[in-house]
């Protein structure tokens, strides 16, 4: 099993000088994920919060390339209808190139009304830009001669997208997806699969089910690592801290909950979706989703607390090590 990190900065929107300490102390997280032994870093775009979401992914992302040589970099996600696509291709390139072939391309079309509103763009036409966009980003990425392409929104003439790509024909992208139909389209149009940190564990391993059949049933070569699950991660050792937990997982369920309500569990005790208690519970937990086909997993701690970081390392990754690693 691998795991990685999902999430971003946060930042207090006071003086800049907290928000660059916000922005360094989840650099420094990052780079100890890498040193710890963490698979990859997805990145969360978010705009007009008030609560010092990350913004710009890719630049953050640039910069973390250059800070690290290991740990995948990818964003989760790109909201496409926000972007124009053929700026957003020769950033995608440029990130391929800056990190070695490292990055990994998380794509969405949104689903916060307050964004699409602060842009001015029809959230019901959220679907109709996310397909335009993605046939433009992936002919630009591909194309090794100049093209001219007219769509509904966009036009471009006589262009070349540059640098070109490390990772051939294009960095992997990922979609995320929750709905059964989202989850096979992902399969039959060449994604890779991001599944969310509120679905419980039942209704993942029948997304995965679900992603592995469309795939098996078009003759698409299937394996685990095509499929990442974020889990939010909520590891206790006292009872008192245990209270804690269920209370932190209640607040986020509030502020976050209303997005997904059919994911959610009747109460936080019954919901399967956090890694939450004790290392042994959280190691058993894992394996459950192992034993589900899940094979990628994105640790979501809103804190970013390298000591969180540390005591998984410590306490839960040794427990899914190779065999033949662990005896070494």
């Amino acid at each position: 099993m691998k795991f990685g990190l999902f999430g971003g900065a946060r930042t207090k929107r006071s003086v800049g000088i907290e928000d660059s300490q916000g922005y360094q102390s989840f650099i420094d997280y990052v780079v100890e994920a890498e040193k710890l032994g963490f698979h990859s870093m997805f990145m969360v775009e978010h705009h007009f919060t008030g609560q010092g979401q990350v913004s710009s992914s890719l630049t953050l992302l640039a910069y973390l390339a250059a800070k690290t040589s290991r740990i995948r970099l990818g964003t989760a996600v790109v909201v496409l209808p926000w972007h124009n696509p053929v700026l957003i291709a020769e950033q995608v390139a440029t990130l391929d190139l800056l990190s070695g072939g490292r990055f990994d391309f998380g794509v969405g079309k949104g689903y916060r009304q307050m964004e699409f509103d602060g842009f001015c763009i029809p959230i019901e036409e959220s679907t109709e830009r996310f397909n335009e966009s993605i046939d433009v980003i992936r002919k630009a990425l591909t194309s090794e001669e100049r093209f001219s392409l007219h769509t509904k929104r966009w036009n471009f003439e006589n262009i070349i997208v540059e640098p070109g790509c490390v990772q051939r024909p294009h960095p992997p992208m990922w979609l995320a997806a929750g709905s059964f139909d989202s989850v096979r389209r992902a399969a039959r149009e060449g994604f890779n699969l991001l599944l969310d940190q509120l679905a419980q564990t039942d209704q993942i391993i029948a997304r995965v089910d679900a992603y592995r059949d469309e795939c098996e049933k078009i003759g698409r070569p299937y394996n685990s690592d095509m499929v990442a699950v974020a889990r939010a991660l909520q590891m206790v050792h006292s009872d008192d801290e245990r209270k804690a937990a269920f209370e932190t997982r209640k607040r986020v369920v509030g502020v976050i909950g209303d997005l997904a309500r059919d994911k959610l569990a009747d109460t936080v005790e019954q919901d399967t979706a956090p890694l939450l208690g004790m290392p042994e519970e959280v190691i058993a937990r894992l394996k459950q989703l192992e034993a589900g086909g899940v094979n990628n997993i994105l640790l979501v701690d809103p804190n970013a607390s390298v000591g969180n970081l540390r005591a998984f390392a410590n306490e839960v990754m040794p427990a899914f090590q190779p065999v033949a690693e662990a005896a070494e």
